[in-house]
């Protein structure tokens, strides 16, 4: 590490693994027009489908600040996206406590990268967040788009204040089993990287 500080080439990689991270969930997005249960399952979905390129990302980061940036490029763009600005101070928070974690093990060690990743994912849970705080005009807003009464009763069934935890504590769970999973597709980048 020959610079604390961020240049061109961490901004670049953080711009290219947020965006690879936001197509990751656009993707799994589109499977909750199937069933309301499965927008609940991004829990287990996303921490997934997305170890692979998130592990890669722990691969580049060296220093403090990257998966802050990240966290904050995902709020802007969950909030142009039309997620609203609820779920930000949650997806910023992830960020900044998952970019600590990393940094106590000076980026270097696996045991930090699982927990980091598994609290970085706690971000996923921002999309629920106009579920439960704006039930009421939410659920109005879906029959106006053509949701029926059933997928709406079923969507607020799965998530709601009561369920919210349980999702919390489900996020964190697969981002951890996420980041074993992704360190194994990807051994080779983390031994380059000296992550042990």
């Amino acid at each position: 590490m020959n610079s604390k500080k961020l240049v061109a080439k961490d901004f670049i990689t953080v711009g290219i693994f947020t965006a690879i991270l936001i197509v990751v969930e656009f993707l799994c997005g589109l499977l909750g027009y199937i069933h309301p249960y499965i927008v609940a399952s991004y829990v287990v979905m996303i921490p997934l489908v997305g170890a692979i390129p998130m592990m890669l990302f722990y691969t580049k980061v060296e220093k403090f600040g990257m998966i802050t940036i990240m966290s904050v490029l995902i709020a802007i763009i969950m909030f142009v996206l039309g997620m609203g600005y609820l779920g930000a101070p949650l997806i910023i928070a992830a960020g900044v406590i998952a970019d600590l974690i990393a940094k106590s093990g000076n980026y270097k060690s696996f045991k930090k990268t699982i927990l980091s990743n598994g609290v970085f994912s706690l971000w996923i849970c921002a999309n629920y967040f106009p579920v439960i705080v704006t039930a009421d005009s939410y659920r109005k807003d879906l029959i106006e788009e053509g949701y029926s009464t059933e997928y709406c009763d079923n969507l607020f069934g799965a998530i709601n204040g009561k369920t919210i935890a349980i999702l919390l504590i489900l996020c964190f769970v697969f981002g951890c089993i996420g980041a074993v999973i992704g360190k194994k597709a990807v051994k080779k980048h983390f031994e380059k990287a000296g992550i042990v």
